[in-house]
């Protein structure tokens, strides 16, 4: 399974005996999976069956969009009142001109404009056939959406693929550089001491010693063989049929630990570059993993 990206769009159409619903869906990245979408108030008891297809699809991003209710032979809203909240906003009314001694009339104006009086709800009833077109029409905007995730996750695959091989050519600069860091460190130390006039120390053995105390504390053999495992890692986690977001997340953040612990064992200025290239590489990759499912 090729990678997927978490940011797309897609849209679904149905339409059936002069109703028609129209769904549109966007995502973006996110760590776990989190879906708001808004349906019209006749589809509402629908939106647990909505929430359950949108884990079959995805497991991770942002999910939002609007789901539109119409009929074809008409408006796609009819105006609703509800009589019996009219009643009671007139008798309040009522009960406060009263309480106040005022001489104003309670008219239908007034009554309508108070809240919620008059409501626009689709016109659809909730039945087996709308929740039918329903479905078809959400399942028909997932798949779009999962279409171009995909598509976007193709490309995401070949920029990883070439920004890992560029950081699999520094650590192999890096393994060629690391045994010169005794022997610098060695011809360092001699040359301060025959600047100081101390030529006949340099096969003194507090000198051997001390050379291979360096030598012991700049090694980055270990570094350097988890770092290529953890590259061989991401590689197969881009192979893998799984969403692999999550693990090249977690991947990228070892890569780091490695690659600090070899820039503040090893000074010397050539292991100081590739190890800035190498980081400045890793933080492009853990950019675009972001995006990952």
């Amino acid at each position: 399974m090729a990678l997927k990206s978490m940011t797309g769009y897609g849209e679904g159409r149905a339409s059936s005996s002069g109703t028609r619903i129209l769904v549109e869906l966007s995502s973006v990245n996110r760590k776990q999976l989190d879906v708001q979408v808004t349906l019209p108030r006749g589809l509402t008891v629908f939106e647990g069956k909505l929430h359950a297809l949108m884990r079959d699809y995805f497991s991770r991003g942002r999910v939002s969009g609007s789901v539109r209710l119409e009929r074809m032979n008409g408006s796609s809203k009819q105006v609703q009142a509800d009589i019996g909240l009219a009643r009671s906003y007139a008798e309040a009314l009522q009960a406060i001109s009263k309480a106040l001694k005022l001489d104003a009339p309670i008219d239908l104006d007034t009554v309508a404009r108070m809240p919620d009086v008059l409501q626009l709800d689709a016109a659809a009833a909730v039945d087996d056939e709308l929740e039918a077109l329903f479905l078809k029409a959400v399942e028909k905007a997932l798949r779009a959406l999962k279409r171009m995730r995909a598509a976007e996750g193709k490309e995401l695959e070949v920029d990883l693929r070439g920004r890992l091989d560029q950081l699999e050519s520094l650590r192999v600069c890096l393994e060629q550089q690391a045994p010169r860091l005794a022997a610098t460190y060695r011809e360092r130390l001699l040359e301060r001491l025959s600047a100081q006039g101390f030529d006949a120390l340099a096969a003194d053995e507090r000198i051997i010693r001390e050379v291979a105390l360096f030598a012991d504390r700049c090694d980055i053999t270990e570094e350097l063989t988890r770092l290529q495992s953890h590259l061989k890692q991401m590689r197969s986690r881009l192979r893998s049929r799984e969403p692999a977001g999550r693990p090249l997340d977690f991947l990228c953040q070892e890569l780091f630990r490695e690659i600090n612990t070899i820039g503040a064992k090893a000074t010397d200025s050539s292991i100081t570059q590739s190890v800035v290239a190498f980081k400045t590489e890793l933080e492009r990759i853990r950019e675009q993993v972001q995006n990952v499912e």
